[in-house]
């Protein structure tokens, strides 16, 4: 991890932990308690599986496995492991989701070619499935 603290751990809100306010952090994250407000990090951040976000989250990479609702946004990828439950609005680079997630959220990927927020609910040019 590029972004971790000097001893090699991430800055963490341990389980037992309900915070209340914003983080800004050049460091890597961790949550496994429960944040009520915003986080800003140019690291990576993990939601534990007891970890819930109630409100905004902004980074490079997420591996989600508990809860977030609000909006967030990954240049990145954004992983959505299988006991994870997304709602809100949703910027990201790349979605890569395991089977029993829960997304129900307003998600639009990045466009690297025009460099801009593209919806992905709606297509360009009409596509045709084949087998």
């Amino acid at each position: 991890m590029k972004n971790t603290e000097i001893n090699g751990q991430y800055s963490r809100i341990e389980k037992s932990t309900k915070f209340k306010g914003d983080i800004i952090s050049e460091a890597d994250f961790r949550i496994d308690g429960v944040l009520n407000g915003t986080i800003k990090t140019k690291g990576k951040v993990i939601i534990g599986k007891d970890g819930k976000v109630q409100g905004s989250l902004e980074c490079e990479t997420a591996d989600v496995e508990g809860m977030i609702n609000g909006s967030l946004k990954v240049r990145n990828a954004l992983f959505l492991k299988s006991t994870s439950n997304i709602e809100g609005e949703v910027f990201i680079g790349k979605l890569i989701v395991e089977s029993g997630a829960t997304f129900n959220a307003k998600c639009s990927m990045k466009n690297h070619e025009a460099n801009q927020i593209k919806p992905l609910s709606k297509l360009s040019k009409s596509h045709e499935k084949t087998a």
